[in-house]
């Protein structure tokens, strides 16, 4: 697949930039440990089997499609609040668990004690070829800024990316215009891009902001994303080539 002469490439991280899913996995179940502590013994079971649905975890893997694998940390602190409500606990009990939780599990994800996932396959011989082509990056994620430097400084990836928008800019995916958004920060048209992600609101995002090349990568998940938003398919990057800008 040719990419064409795109001025500027998107991509979301988790599970296309990177192979998140064993951190992913780790952080799930914390989470899940730490708010069983905070209910009773007979709460215990249904919460745990709720947690699980909710952020998509099963058998020590990630559904692409959960919370985890594609909220905020914002909307995977609400639904933990509104499984807290299933079992029980009145709502301002429930965000006050919740908050303790993910406060608690985060200390356990502390960003510089410890490595970011990998980049997924042959990440780094693409972003050389976007860049001798002198064809811009920007990462479009819901991970918090923290998250995407800490993940491309791991890496030595910094260089390759000109622009980040992230959970903290508003607005935040998957509304079209955190496309524009990234856009006008790279000094590109969403016209003259391409967009690479892995989930369907990726998709759909990218189709109505406008951008015509639309790439729903499917190699960074141990279950394949199932997809059904019009998009190109890629299994891995060494499919995709690149034609210079100039």
């Amino acid at each position: 697949m040719d990419l064409g002469p795109v001025r500027a490439v998107l991509f979301d991280k988790d599970g296309t930039l990177s192979h998140s899913e064993p951190l992913l996995v780790e952080l799930g179940a914390a989470r899940i440990e730490a708010a069983l502590e905070r209910v009773s013994m007979e709460r215990q079971s249904p919460l745990r089997d709720l947690l699980q649905r909710a952020y998509g975890l099963n058998d020590g893997a990630i559904d692409p499609a959960g919370t985890t694998a594609v909220a905020s940390r914002a909307h995977n602190l609400i639904s933990t609040a509104t499984a807290f409500c299933q079992v029980g606990l009145g709502w301002a009990e429930a965000l006050s668990h919740s908050e303790a939780v993910f406060a608690l599990s985060d200390t356990l994800h502390v960003h510089g004690s410890r490595p970011a996932g990998a980049p997924t396959a042959g990440l780094e011989s693409l972003l050389t070829s976007l860049q001798a082509a002198g064809v811009r990056c920007g990462v479009i994620s819901n991970d918090e800024r923290s998250g995407i430097e800490h993940f491309l400084g791991c890496h030595g990836l910094q260089d390759c990316f000109q622009s980040i928008w992230s959970a903290e800019h508003r607005p935040c995916k998957p509304d079209p215009a955190a496309v524009h958004g990234l856009c006008t920060e790279l000094g590109v048209a969403p016209s003259d891009c391409a967009l690479i992600g892995d989930a369907d609101s990726d998709l759909l995002m990218a189709a109505l902001a406008g951008v015509p090349l639309v790439i729903g990568f499917q190699g960074g998940w141990s279950s394949r994303p199932s997809l059904s938003a019009p998009h190109l398919p890629l299994e891995r990057w060494s499919e995709l080539t690149v034609t210079s800008v100039y």
